[in-house]
């Protein structure tokens, strides 16, 4: 039996995926002023295999993030506009007849990629927002009765304004409970957005990013992160913070166990960033606006009563004893 890795080879390991972490969050502040905060809990989602919501005014820099991303890991990016008039076909393609050879081909669509942005998602009729389930949820998708791979990497940037919806279709929770976190950029303060104006002046920051990564180190650190310890007692502690939002008095819908395993595997990526063998309560409570907000379906009348889902999350993280 071949010895396994040693002390030394697993720590090495975990230094060098904490490295590649923060070169990929330099390399995107660098171009996304002021985005500190999202970036972090970004990465976190990206790192462990999930997808993101952007829901966010527009302007804000939502799509010069995504891009970022793919250009700082050397990913294939596709981007998609959602609009009313999209079809399934559009976003997985479609089988076109070869009158050569006789056969019908595949015509990929834009979902093929590593890094998918699909923005304005909310502006898609639900059966175009249906044909991501599959793929969010497997990592594959089913054309005229195959079942197509994709890549390994594959990750979903997908944007909504929360102010305008005139013309949209919200999403269902089926298909929210599918994205990790849900993440907001905001406005920038004065003193960010005048260095932003500044930085734009000239080149476009994006034409002067380059990789710091690749994707095959994508899949490593994914792996590394999915080695990092959490004790019995914060595996408890994430339950507990996901159970007790089916108590809530306020909320009729509460996060799934979907949420409870995202949740874990988010902290997980945060612990390695931290440069840390295992992770901390302060991971898990890090994350838990993020990971549980849009999963959690309020009552009619607390849902036009002004309550805010970050105030019932921080209420919650406060009240659910912490293991020590």
């Amino acid at each position: 039996m071949a010895p396994g890795p040693t002390t030394d080879t697993v720590r090495g390991a975990r230094a060098d995926a904490t490295a590649a972490f923060h070169a990929v969050a330099d390399n995107l502040a660098r171009v996304v002023t002021g985005a500190g905060a999202t970036i972090r809990p970004l990465l976190a989602a990206f790192f462990a295999g999930g997808h993101v919501l952007l829901e966010d005014v527009p302007g804000t820099g939502k799509t010069t993030l995504a891009k970022a991303l793919a250009i700082s890991v050397g990913a294939q990016f596709h981007r998609i506009q959602c609009t009313p008039d999209l079809l399934p076909g559009d976003i997985l393609g479609v089988s076109i007849f070869n009158p050569q050879t006789h056969r019908f081909e595949v015509h990929r669509g834009p979902i093929f990629t590593e890094i998918l942005l699909a923005d304005e998602i909310n502006r898609a009729s639900p059966r175009t927002q249906s044909a991501l389930l599959e793929a969010m949820a497997e990592n594959q998708i089913s054309l005229d009765g195959n079942t197509h791979r994709l890549p390994r990497a594959f990750f979903v940037i997908a944007t909504q304004n929360p102010i305008e919806f005139e013309g949209t279709y919200p999403l269902p929770e089926a298909q929210l409970d599918r994205f990790a976190l849900r993440l907001a950029l905001g406005y920038l303060d004065v003193a960010d957005e005048v260095a932003m104006l500044a930085a734009r002046l000239g080149d476009d920051p994006l034409d002067e990013l380059t990789a710091c990564i690749d994707v095959a180190d994508v899949l490593t650190v994914r792996e590394i992160a999915r080695r990092v310890t959490i004790s019995d007692e914060l595996l408890h502690y994430a339950v507990a913070l996901c159970a007790a939002t089916r108590q809530l008095p306020e909320v009729a819908l509460g996060a799934s166990p979907r949420a409870s395993l995202t949740l874990v595997r988010c902290a997980q990526v945060l612990a390695c960033a931290d440069g840390l063998a295992h992770v901390l309560p302060e991971h898990l409570q890090e994350l838990a606006n993020a990971v549980l907000a849009h999963r959690l379906l309020l009552k009619p009348a607390v849902r036009h009563g002004g309550v805010r889902l970050d105030t019932l999350i921080a209420r919650l993280v406060e009240s659910v004893p912490v293991p020590r």
